[in-house]
């Protein structure tokens, strides 16, 4: 296939996939248990760190082998087709599509600061013209990509200038870390917190998944990854300062619209309504990317498997057209069942498992395949992968300790994967996989 994507596109995939539900969303789910503000901004620094070493892994393999499919690729190769599978089932049924419902639930929470409106009805709409212009072609796509996400940088600068310019700081607070830092960090409730980080951060890896549509795979990929999470946890940290900075805690706890609630402390209320307008907008370039990105993996497990061959089916410009919509109908069957906390606790039990296993598929790479070919090495190799798999299984017992409904959920969907590859194993035979017109 003729490479498409160029790297600036690449890199606003990763930040889009980044940017966006998590941000504007889970502080409010935090503070309600961490009274701590050093802890808080720690816990988002800590994120981007976290993601910025599994990235280095994601760099090395996806410069390796750079098709697309992300981790659906680098496992089958790595362990067994059927890890492999497992997590193409995970991303195709709930990695992608539960994001797009969740920001598709948060623009409409926020629309609603504005004027009411049916907020199912409003995600419902955005996600169907979104899927419309990500299935006509690279160019229209990736064009609104770049846009889009280019403004959502722009907002998020501008309203961390201001919160500086112009807001009024909250009485008695302090940055600083307390007596009472070290207990927060090291609490059950900061690995908990965590979950809502590694879901606004979750997308630090989705290069990864279109690397066989990257111009350049090798140079572009590892940089969009570095890039985009570099980036992100700049504009995170200084972000969520400015929540706090801005905005007392009461009025933050709880409250699903934390940018909306510091932007009238900023603002005033017209013009925290403004901004809301904003954010609504923009969280149209976090389901775009998702748009993008998952459906490659759908597609990779239609080439592998010929009784969903029909989900590899492109159109005359490469696009793998019913993957797309098969993802955005289960994006919407979402949209509708389910609150977004527990919507977000499922999945990212899940994603934070399987890229666990993804990362310490670069320990197994190495010894397995001495002799691959590999333009990036990552860096900080044996340490910075370890310290990522450490960090993930500490979250991940705290979750089946504390979210135990939600995570065994997670397990399920990941059971049934399993039941789902032998089926398709069973009824596949080879065959072609021909373009639509």
């Amino acid at each position: 296939m003729t490479k498409r994507i160029n790297f600036s596109t690449a890199l606003s995939v990763v930040i889009a996939n980044m940017v966006g539900t998590g941000v504007f969303t889970s502080l409010g789910f935090q503070i309600g248990d961490i009274k701590d503000y050093a802890a808080l901004i720690f816990l988002w620094l800590l994120g981007g760190i976290i993601s910025l070493f599994g990235a280095f892994s994601y760099a090395e393999l996806g410069a390796a082998m750079p098709q697309s499919g992300g981790e659906y690729n680098f496992l089958s190769k790595i362990f067994h087709p059927s890890i492999g599978f497992l997590s193409g089932w995970v991303s195709a049924t709930i990695g992608f599509a539960a994001p797009i419902a969740l920001a598709a639930s948060a623009l409409a929470k926020y629309t609603n600061t504005i004027y009411e409106i049916d907020g199912r009805l409003l995600g419902t709409a955005v996600i169907i013209i979104i899927t419309i212009f990500q299935s006509i072609g690279h160019h229209v796509g990736g064009t609104f990509q770049t846009i889009v996400t280019s403004l959502k940088i722009l907002l998020i600068v501008i309203f961390i200038v201001c919160g500086f310019v112009l807001a009024t700081p909250q009485p008695n607070i302090t940055f600083l870390p307390t007596a009472d830092t070290h207990s927060f960090i090291f609490s059950g409730a900061f690995a908990i917190s965590m979950f809502f980080v590694a879901f606004s951060y979750s997308g630090w890896n989705a290069a990864a998944y279109i690397a066989g549509e990257i111009e350049n795979p090798q140079r572009n990929v590892p940089l969009a990854l570095f890039a985009g999470t570099g980036i992100v946890t700049v504009l995170y940290v200084l972000v969520n300062f400015i929540f706090l900075y801005t905005a007392p805690a009461i009025e933050l706890a709880g409250q699903l619209e934390v940018g909306f609630v510091s932007a009238k402390h900023i603002f005033g209320d017209n013009g925290a309504k403004v901004i809301s307008g904003f954010i609504s907008m923009l969280l149209v370039s976090t389901i775009s990317s998702m748009i993008i990105a998952g459906p490659r993996v759908i597609s990779a497990i239609g080439n592998d498997f010929s009784v969903f061959k029909i989900a590899a089916k492109t159109n005359k410009h490469g696009i793998p057209v019913y993957a797309i919509w098969i993802q955005s109908a289960i994006a919407l069957i979402l949209l509708y069942s389910g609150s977004f906390d527990f919507i977000l606790n499922c999945t990212t039990f899940v994603l934070i498992l399987f890229s666990t296993i993804t990362v310490l598929g670069v320990f197994v790479s190495r010894i397995q395949s001495p002799d691959l070919v590999r333009p990036y090495k990552a860096w900080g190799y044996p340490f910075t992968p370890a310290l990522y798999i450490v960090a993930n299984l500490w979250f991940l017992y705290f979750a089946l300790k504390w979210k135990q409904q939600e995570s065994l959920i997670g397990l399920g969907i990941v059971a049934t994967g399993l039941v789902v590859y032998f089926v398709a194993k069973k009824l596949s035979k080879d065959g072609d996989v021909k373009t639509i017109s």
